[in-house]
């Protein structure tokens, strides 16, 4: 009996009806990716997006839709560019080690 979890559903009829475009079009116009790739990891679809946003309490209003209509699996990992990693080691200095 071959494994299929909710969200390969989910994803399946959303491909199907053509709502995945929609929820897709829908989520760049809000976090304006600097890139976004898509791909498998684990043997499922997976989407990595990297965008910049301020304040973690924007992160309901934009992944809430992609639980209920997905029933998505998302996982965060904040990153920093080169000036973020600069203006945390400024910081630093005050520190006693």
């Amino acid at each position: 009996k071959p494994y299929v979890t909710d969200t390969v559903y989910y994803l399946n009829q959303a491909i199907k009806d053509g709502t995945m475009t929609i929820i897709m079009g829908e989520l760049m116009e809000k976090i304006h990716p600097e890139a976004a790739y898509f791909t498998l990891s684990c043997g499922e679809r997976c989407g990595y997006f990297f965008f910049d946003f301020h304040d973690s309490s924007e992160l309901p209003a934009l992944l809430e839709p992609l639980f209920r209509q997905l029933s998505a699996d998302i996982s965060i990992t904040p990153a920093m560019n080169q000036q973020d990693l600069e203006k945390g080691f400024a910081s630093l200095q005050n520190l006693k080690f």
